[in-house]
């Protein structure tokens, strides 16, 4: 594709991403810089190496709203494994605890359920991004080190029990949507102590990341093939915020970061306002305070 789109516009826009299992989101980000013959490539909420699924990756300019994607909710469909406990809390990691639960049913796993529902406290897995101490937890636990992890509050809207295998070592399929920060890991292992036992997660698959769901994804071959097809345009980016659309005037005083009167924008709805030209460009995104709106983030002028 080159560094340049049709028309001569930079590439930029966003790309959802179906992850392949096996792939880091750092090694997407590097294939993708590859596909669309770019430097400036970033992701929006690190997916695990072994999970699948949607990954949205931002090019050029579009990687300066990111941040705003990251903190959206997220949809996973896992398989939590029961009797066996792992030291990463999923099926990458080396076993540390085994002990058959065949009296588990279908019944006893949602009878806990609820107690994991709304705002809850949850201790990162060490083998995660967070960092302590300046340094990222998966990379102390690679050296042998296993630090204290501070709880987290993270929010799950919703647990469904998609089936349930009883067994030696029953499993079950879980649809869990949840706020940003939510480890699926931790809640596997978390449902299996609740149980009287332990777990891991088994298999994990991110079914959609804020307004993106995965049947907008598209796999690296599928973009590799058609890269301008999969590129979404960065007024899509935002889809999910107010959007406010704006006259010549207007606009080229929000592609100076000019400070408005808070109703010269217009749109009563709380947080980031996208704000659109006359060509259907997005332009700014601008948050609206008590007497005047202010630039967050002014993507024209390069």
């Amino acid at each position: 594709m080159g560094k340049e789109a049709g028309g001569g516009d930079a590439v930029e826009g966003l790309v959802v991403v179906d992850k392949p299992a096996g792939w880091t989101s750092h090694d997407v980000v590097a294939r993708m810089r590859r596909i669309y013959g770019l430097k400036r490539v970033g992701h929006a909420g690190t997916l695990d190496p072994d999970a699948t699924g949607v990954l949205l990756v931002g090019l050029g300019r579009a990687t300066r709203l990111l941040r705003f994607l990251t903190e959206t909710g997220k949809v996973y469909r896992g398989d939590v494994a029961f009797g066996v406990a792992t030291d990463t809390l999923d099926a990458a990691g080396t076993e540390t605890g085994r002990s058959s639960m065949p009296a588990l049913t279908g019944d006893d796993l949602a009878a806990v359920l609820p107690r994991f529902l709304g705002s809850i406290e949850q201790i990162p897995p060490m083998v995660s991004a967070i960092k302590v101490d300046g340094v990222r937890l998966h990379e102390r636990a690679r050296h042998g080190e296993v630090v204290e992890r501070a709880p987290r509050t993270v929010r799950i809207d919703r647990i469904e029990i998609e089936s349930f295998t009883s067994g030696e070592y029953p499993q079950a399929r879980l649809l869990v949507e949840c706020g940003s920060g939510t480890y699926i890991r931790s809640l596997a292992a978390d449902l299996g102590e609740a149980l009287g036992g332990c777990a891991h997660l088994a298999w994990l698959r991110r079914l959609r990341v804020g307004p993106f769901p995965i049947e907008e994804g598209w796999t690296l071959d599928q973009i590799a093939e058609s890269p301008e097809a999969a590129l979404l345009p960065m007024v899509e980016a935002v889809r999910h915020l107010a959007r406010v659309d704006v006259d010549g005037d207007t606009a080229r005083g929000v592609s100076h970061g000019a400070v408005f009167p808070v109703t010269a924008l217009g749109g009563d709805e709380p947080g980031p306002l996208a704000v659109v030209g006359p060509d259907g460009r997005l332009l700014a995104l601008y948050e609206k305070g008590r007497a005047a709106a202010r630039p967050l983030v002014v993507l024209t002028g390069g």
